[in-house]
């Protein structure tokens, strides 16, 4: 129920964030988003695959949305945001959470 990787920790069950020791805040969306990377960490997941995990299934295609809220929570995870290590894009299919990153 607890996931690490490099500086992250998320307990699932308490839905509880720490970044580096402290808690980020996190939108119930951004939340959503990384409990779903979470649940595939280390696979790639597509973004149709992501918006309808997050959004639903009456929503379609909202990749635009779907990036966005990415930027935010990367800048809430990530120490460089311009080179990150755990919220990876893998271009034209989607995102992947990395479950093995050391801390540095």
């Amino acid at each position: 129920s607890v996931f690490s990787a490099g500086t992250l920790s998320v307990d699932l069950v308490k839905r509880r964030v720490l970044v580096s020791g402290d808690e980020p805040h996190l939108t119930p969306i951004e939340y959503k988003l990384l409990a779903t990377l979470i649940k595939h960490a280390g696979m790639v997941c597509t973004q149709r695959q992501i918006v309808r995990d997050v959004w639903g299934n009456h929503v379609v295609d909202d990749t635009q949305n779907l990036r966005v809220v990415v930027a935010q929570l990367r800048r809430k995870i990530e120490a460089d945001t311009a080179r990150p290590k755990l919220l990876q894009t893998e271009p034209g299919v989607g995102y992947r959470l990395r479950d093995d990153v050391e801390v540095s």
